[in-house]
This record gives C-alpha cells, sequence and structure tokens, in this order.
C-alpha cells in the first residue's frame, strides 16, 4: 500500500511539474504577444496638424510622431496650411488637405507628394478600407457635399443622392459611408448616396462636423457645445464650450462627454484608444480605462480641427 502511495504521488509530483511547465509557457506566450501587441502600437505613426514654431497663423503643416512620442518630424512645407490627414489602412499612403489648392497624397516620409484635385475647398479625405477609392467634400452651391474618387485621383464624382455631409467614415467592409449630416449620423450607399441608415444620434450640426467613427464601426467621437461656463465677452452672453463626446453606435447610443475643450479625435487601429489635441499637444485615451497619455509636439502648436490619423 505503501509503494501504491509513493506511485501516486509520484505521478502527482510530474504531473504538478508538467502543469507548471505548460502554464509558463503560456503565460510566456501570453506575455509575448501582449508585448508585440504593445510594440506594434508603439511604433504606429500619427499624423497632424500643428503650427511650425516661429511662422505665421496661417501655416499649418503635418507631422508625424510615434504613438510612444518618437520620431517627430514634420512632413510638409508651404505657404498654404496642410490639414485633414488620413491613412490607407492596408498601405503607406497619406491622403490631406492644402487649403486653397486641393487634396494631395504622399508617403508617410513626406516624400512622394502627388496632387489629386485642384478644387481649393475640397477636403477631408478618407480612404476605403482597400485603399482604393477616397471619399471627401466639397462645396457645391452653398452646402458640403460627398463625393468619391479613386486613390489615384481619377473618377472624381458627386455621391448623387446623399444629404449634405460633414467629414465621412468609411464601414468596415467599405460598401457605405457614414457622413454627419442634419444632426445625426447617416449612413449612405457609395455609388448612389441613398440613404441606407439614420442612427438617431444628435450631433450638433455646427461643430460636429469632423466626427469619426471608430474602424470597427461600434462607436462614434464627436465635438459638441457644453454647458456655456467661459468668459462673458460673447456678445450678452457667455463663451460657448464644448467637449469631445463618445457614443456607441448600436442602441442606445448614451453618448457621454469625455474631454472638455478639445477637438476632434481620431482612432487608433484596434478601436481602443483615441488621439486629440489638448492643450496644444497630443492626447492618448485608452478607452476601456480612461489612461491619458500626452505625447510632446515639442515647440511646434498641435491643432484639432481635425483627427489625427493612426497608421
Amino acid at each position: 500500500m505503501g509503494g501504491v502511495l509513493f506511485l501516486c504521488a509520484m505521478f502527482r509530483g510530474r504531473w504538478a511539474i508538467v502543469i507548471a511547465v505548460l502554464v509558463a509557457a503560456s503565460a510566456l506566450s501570453l506575455s509575448a504577444a501582449t508585448l508585440a501587441s504593445r510594440a506594434s502600437t508603439s511604433s504606429g505613426w500619427i499624423v497632424f496638424s500643428a503650427f511650425p514654431s516661429g511662422t505665421a497663423a496661417l501655416q499649418l503643416q503635418l507631422y508625424r510622431v510615434r504613438a510612444n512620442g518618437e520620431g517627430l518630424q514634420q512632413l510638409t512645407k508651404g505657404t498654404l496650411p496642410a490639414v485633414a490627414p488620413s491613412f490607407a489602412r492596408r498601405g503607406t499612403r497619406v491622403a490631406f488637405t492644402r487649403l486653397g489648392s486641393g487634396i494631395f497624397t504622399m508617403e508617410i516620409d513626406g516624400t512622394g507628394l502627388r496632387r489629386l484635385t485642384s478644387n481649393s475647398r475640397d477636403t477631408y479625405p478618407v480612404f476605403s478600407p482597400d485603399g482604393t477609392r477616397i471619399a471627401f467634400n466639397r462645396v457645391v452651391g452653398e452646402q458640403w457635399r460627398l463625393f468619391t474618387m479613386s486613390s489615384s485621383g481619377k473618377d472624381q464624382r458627386r455621391v448623387g443622392n446623399a444629404p449634405p455631409a460633414g467629414r465621412p467614415s468609411w464601414t468596415a467592409d467599405g460598401k457605405s459611408i457614414l457622413i454627419p449630416s442634419g444632426g445625426d449620423l447617416v449612413k449612405v450607399d457609395p455609388n448612389t448616396g441613398h440613404v441606407q441608415k439614420y442612427y438617431g444620434l444628435a450631433i450638433d450640426p455646427q461643430v460636429g462636423q469632423t466626427a469619426s467613427v471608430s474602424p470597427n464601426g461600434l462607436k462614434i467621437a464627436y465635438v459638441g457645445p457644453r454647458v456655456s461656463t467661459g468668459p462673458p465677452d460673447c456678445g450678452d452672453g457667455r463663451c460657448a464650450q464644448f467637449g469631445l463626446y463618445l457614443a456607441n453606435l448600436p442602441r442606445p447610443h448614451r453618448p457621454r462627454r469625455i474631454v472638455n475643450d478639445t477637438g476632434a479625435a481620431g482612432w487608433s487601429p484596434d478601436s481602443k484608444t483615441l488621439v486629440f489635441v489638448f492643450n496644444g499637444a497630443l492626447t492618448l485615451r485608452v478607452l476601456s480605462t480612461g489612461t491619458q497619455t500626452t505625447i510632446s509636439t515639442d515647440a511646434h502648436l498641435a491643432t484639432g480641427d481635425a483627427p489625427p490619423a493612426w497608421h
């Protein structure tokens, strides 16, 4: 009997060792995967607009910086402002607006500059998920309308039946475009413009036109008004103040203000983190924890008029 107990104890000991080894291996694998994910996130590029140090106010230019704060570099130069960047998800091209000139693309390092449109008021270019098309806004009459073109600038056309539009966002499958319009978010067919869905969101039509939808299509970030508690120098009342709001696209929406006095927000590729400008610097906010990290832009004053682009 004692021998049997010894054998059982021995096997239990061996199994304990085996289990411990398997658990350790699993932990190492998980740790490696986590580290790889973090490394991938930290090495991603964020492109944003900023006033170069010591220049006039109208000379906004595009900069890039890694999500871990390294590698800050100016990408564009010139006398016209460069704004509203957007990444091709499956490539390294960046589309952006040169105010007063049109829409351009370039490589992530600023090389390979190419002009796509010559309309001086074209803005908010956004790549389709497969990188073959670009949706953008163009003024027709007195309203901003939705247009599309190929990634090379060919086949520029108005998306006929789409209502007046703010900054577009593509759905993950590329089969629809989401636009802020008339105080709501509207899903339209990218070919015909026929409305496919009204979401029932209360987006302020004056300041919510830069709304951006997460890559996974589950959330939207937009700028909206909040209680006016600013200085009493705006006529009869206090100056309006604004905040960054976050809402679910699937109902119930339940929008909530997450940051006061900031600009439009962009998204990390995994839809887990927002990037926006706060007090002249880039800020990352992890949605699951609310943790915020500031990325220095040195002496260059970042602006949040359009969402930063994160690759």
